[in-house]
């Protein structure tokens, strides 16, 4: 049995992750870590293509 996810769940998950995923980066400090760095890049896209706007939730 799938489970239909709202839109407003999807993007409430998705900005968590995003959210996470920065704070990882900031913990990093200056290591460079190009997998992370492309799960951003791969978060930001998908906010995006729901309406939010990344720039107001960017540590």
């Amino acid at each position: 049995m799938v489970q239909d996810m709202s839109d407003k769940e999807l993007i409430t998950i998705t900005i968590d992750r995003y959210a996470e995923l920065q704070q990882i980066k900031k913990a990093n400090g200056d290591h460079e870590n190009s997998q992370l760095d492309y799960y951003i890049k791969l978060a930001v896209a998908k906010l995006s293509s729901l309406g939010v706007n990344v720039e107001d939730i960017t540590l």
